[in-house]
Parts: C-alpha cells; sequence; structure tokens
C-alpha cells in the first residue's frame, strides 16, 4: 500500500490542499472523494454516524479513524477513545489534530478490549470479502468487555445492479453483490487496488448468528445504508 490516502490527509493538514481524492470499483466510474468532508464535525456527519457517536460508551476503540474526526467528537465530551488506522498518514494527522491514543493497526491485530468498538464509513468495507466476515465478527467479539457493542455501517448496494425497468442484472453465478474491487487516485498516482465489502443487512444478520452476536437494527439511512449494533449472545 502506498497510503495515498494518507498522504492525501496529510497533504490538507499542512495547507497544501490543491485537488481531491479520486474513487472507483470494478461497477462504477470515477468519483470524487473530497478532503475537507474526511475532517467534518459533528454537524457535517450524517445521522447514521451522529446516532453511533451518541450510542458510544465506556472505553472506545474507533476503527480505521481517518483524521480522528469520530475520536475528536468523543473526547470532546469525555470519552476514553482509542484509534486506529492501517494508513501511517491518517494516524499521524489525527496525532496531530489532538487524538489523544492513535495506532498504526489492522483490527486483527488488536488486542485490547472495550466497551464500544465504533466502525463507520461502510464499517464492513474492512472485511473485504464475504468469506472473511466470520473471521473478523469473531474476532471483534473477542474484543468486547462484557455488556459490549459493535456498532458498524454499511450500505445494500443492490441498488447499483438496477435497470431502467427496474430488474437487477447481478450475474448468480458471480461473488455475492456487495464485494468491489476499490481504486483510489491521487494527484494522478494510482493506489494499489484493494477489496472492499458493502453487506446487505440481513447478511450481516445471518453472518453475526453464526458466531454469537445478535444484530440489531439501529437505523436507516436514505440511500439503503443502516447502522447496526452487535452485542454477544
Amino acid at each position: 500500500m502506498k497510503d495515498l490516502f494518507g498522504q492525501a490527509l496529510l497533504d490538507y493538514q499542512n495547507g497544501n490542499y490543491t485537488e481531491d481524492i479520486i474513487t472507483s470499483t470494478n461497477i462504477s466510474d470515477d468519483d470524487v472523494l473530497p478532503i475537507p468532508y474526511l475532517f467534518r464535525g459533528f454537524s457535517e456527519m450524517p445521522k447514521l454516524e451522529q446516532k453511533a457517536l451518541k450510542l458510544a460508551k465506556g472505553a472506545i476503540l474507533d476503527v480505521g479513524c481517518g483524521s480522528g474526526s469520530h475520536s475528536l467528537y468523543l473526547q470532546e465530551n469525555n470519552k476514553t477513545v482509542k484509534a486506529i488506522d492501517i494508513s501511517k498518514g491518517a494516524i499521524e494527522v489525527a496525532t496531530r489534530r489532538g487524538v489523544l491514543h492513535a495506532e498504526t493497526k489492522a483490527i486483527l491485530d488488536e488486542t485490547d478490549t472495550f466497551d464500544t468498538v465504533l466502525i463507520l464509513m461502510n464499517g464492513t468495507g474492512i472485511f473485504q470479502e464475504l468469506s472473511q466476515v466470520s473471521k473478523h465478527l469473531t474476532h471483534l467479539k473477542r474484543l468486547l468487555n462484557a455488556g459490549g457493542q459493535i456498532l458498524i455501517d454499511s450500505s445494500d448496494i443492490k441498488y447499483m445492479y438496477e435497470d431502467e425497468d427496474g430488474g437487477y442484472w447481478m450475474d448468480t453465478n458471480a461473488n455475492y453483490h456487495g464485494e468491489l474491487d476499490y481504486f483510489l487516485t491521487y494527484k494522478g498516482e494510482e493506489e494499489t487496488a484493494m477489496k472492499w465489502l458493502y453487506l446487505d443487512f440481513e447478511t450481516l444478520n445471518l453472518a453475526c448468528e453464526t458466531v454469537g452476536l445478535n444484530c440489531e437494527l439501529v437505523l436507516e439511512g436514505e440511500h439503503f445504508d443502516y447502522l447496526a449494533r452487535l452485542t454477544a449472545i
């Protein structure tokens, strides 16, 4: 990984913001990811994120923290937060912005335990593929203190396969429709392609049942997205 995402965050933090990140997937064309959006405050966050932050309690793990916006809000509200991200640049930015405990780390390498594990901005993306969901959920369950919770969001992207007649053109012989190849470009340089998973609620719920987690639908967004709360059974 070249960490172009982290470089973009560092550029913005250092006052060198000149262009945005360009993303695409194997089923969608180029899209602009505005870097200022990654530094947004609570009032600018989607309702799903706001709800998750309001529900966060106790010792909190912010997974894929990015620039640290969620962690900063929680800290400002006297919460104890550990922020992790695989991007070294993101962790540097989060630390410089004031996140007190930020570490470059993948979720599967985390061993501390928490009362709340927060995984937002299509949190199921970190699972990468449907075949990896159970492994990640089992690990996340181990990170929970008694009475703990996992707050995670995602979307059912079935709508992206809809044709003009309202039908769907998904290949039934292909992989799960939410498994995407994700591409990122910044300042003309291409990041190494990665897998990214969008998981519909029913599939997440079924995966949770298989590993002993209860899956509660907390809130639905305006565009096939949702926030779920996972707790140990």
